[in-house]
């Protein structure tokens, strides 16, 4: 491999203070004479293990907002001198003074409002994955965390992990000569989508604020087992199919070893049977990336699709794929990140990137990174994790220390991730060219709409 220097990972990773895909220069928060004061919007389901983090690393959660009582009370049991609010907007107005941080694990379509509005108000922030549900709610968070100087993170968890960083100093050391292609597949979705709407409504249950809990989207009725809880990802209005789901995990290490920033052109070229509501149950999304310094234009495949469903999984051609399952076993993985160069190939087969292999020219079989040859002499560039929450406040404490998945990236790739579901929701084989700077289409006024949605009144991010 050619000479690989430190100056050159931190020109080729962007990870120089300031830069674009890189870390920001930030000042610390407020209050950081004592314990940092977090309110935590969503404390069920991942929320719950957000917030039981956030205590871990020594925040004092002062709050905690839950639109279902019952999720309310099960972790209000555990921090019983935490303010209860069931509406995150009268949250952030009565305790405006009182928090330091937020987090948000709300179902997707209410990231962007309320991780926007606290934002404005100059709070940190760590918001689950996907960051935000539109591309321009998350170019209005990379914007806010640079000019309000905060600390953030997106809760894609295996940025933390050693396989991932060393998976990117290791391609950007020219294990595999320059990228040309990579391909992502998912098992998922593991929830409804693909569906219409069901007809008629249902008693909302007691415990659950319904108008709240559809917060930006439209009113609709309320329906038993099917939006609330977990089975709003396939839905429009509320999720963002796998490709959202699982992409800010799974795309994560590909993305900033490849150097991606924004393609120029996406199509949805493949999907199952299409509805007005819900992303497909399986589908092929191809990004195409123009060249990149030294690099060459090249393309991403996404796939998707459950194995376990009445309609087979999208997956790569046998011939992209041959080397790989050979490696395995015979056996494709469910879920998987290959990139081919023209030197050599790297798969990992897990969502987040923990474990990464690699097959150079006249290798017959892939080696662990951690054991090839060819990876033994690459430097160790990009700071090892203490962990993903505590990156987080270390960031708010000191800002020599800026958290590996920050806003300042994971606002990026997000926005990209967003622009495949862009491409599902316009449809099968209808590419679009893109400007990414200027957050539209070049040839597709109605891909140029998706990039921000209709809030409701009364919900609308308050900037």
């Amino acid at each position: 491999m050619k000479e690989f220097t430190r100056r050159k990972f931190v020109k080729n990773t962007g990870i120089a203070t300031g830069s674009v895909l890189g870390f920001p220069a930030i000042v610390s928060g407020q209050n950081l004479n004592s314990k940092i004061r977090v309110a935590c919007i969503g404390v069920g389901g991942k929320g719950s293990s957000d917030t039981d983090n956030a205590a871990r690393e020594g925040g004092e959660i002062v709050a905690l907002c839950d639109i279902d009582r019952n999720m309310l009370k099960r972790k209000a049991g555990k921090f019983p001198k935490a303010k209860q609010y069931q509406d995150f907007r009268k949250l952030l107005e009565e305790m405006e003074n009182q928090i330091d941080a937020v987090t948000v694990s709300t179902p997707d379509h209410c990231h962007g409002v309320a991780a926007i509005t606290a934002m404005a108000m100059g709070k940190h922030a760590y918001v689950q994955k996907p960051l935000a549900q539109t591309v321009w709610e998350s170019r209005i968070m990379r914007n806010l965390a640079r000019e309000k100087k905060l600390a953030t993170q997106m809760g894609n968890q295996g940025s933390a992990n050693e396989g991932l960083r060393r998976g990117v100093e290791v391609i950007h050391a020219g294990a595999i000569g320059k990228p040309q292609e990579l391909h992502v597949w998912t098992n998922r979705p593991v929830w409804p989508q693909g569906v219409d709407r069901p007809k008629g409504s249902d008693q909302v249950p007691a415990h659950l604020d319904w108008d709240l809990w559809l917060g930006p989207a439209l009113p609709r009725p309320y329906k038993a087992g099917v939006y609330h809880t977990f089975k709003w990802r396939g839905w429009f209005d509320f999720g963002t199919g796998a490709l959202g789901d699982m992409a800010c995990h799974t795309v994560n290490m590909p993305f900033r070893a490849l150097k991606l920033g924004y393609p120029d052109r996406i199509e949805c070229e493949v999907a199952s049977r299409p509805y007005k509501e819900t992303f497909p149950l399986s589908s092929r999304v191809r990004f195409d990336f123009p060249a990149r310094e030294d690099w060459p234009a090249m393309k991403f495949w996404w796939y998707d699709g459950n194995p376990r469903d009445r309609q087979a999984p999208i997956r790569p051609y046998s011939d992209i794929t041959a080397n790989l399952v050979a490696n395995q076993g015979n056996k494709l993985p469910a879920s998987c990140c290959l990139i081919k160069g023209t030197e050599g190939e790297i798969y990992s087969p897990d969502d987040y990137g923990q474990n990464v292999f690699l097959m150079r020219k006249g290798e017959k079989s892939y080696t662990n990174i951690n054991n090839h040859p060819a990876c033994k002499d690459v430097p160790k560039v990009i700071p090892r994790s203490p962990g993903h929450v505590k990156e987080w406040f270390e960031m708010m404490k000191d800002p020599s220390k800026p958290a590996y998945s920050s806003f300042e990236i994971a606002a990026y790739l997000n926005e990209v991730i967003l622009l495949g579901c862009l491409a599902q929701q316009i449809g099968e084989g209808r590419p679009i060219e893109w400007d990414g700077p200027n957050m539209k289409s070049k040839d597709n006024e109605e891909a140029s709409k998706l990039v921000k949605r209709d809030y409701r009144p009364g919900w609308e991010p308050k900037i």
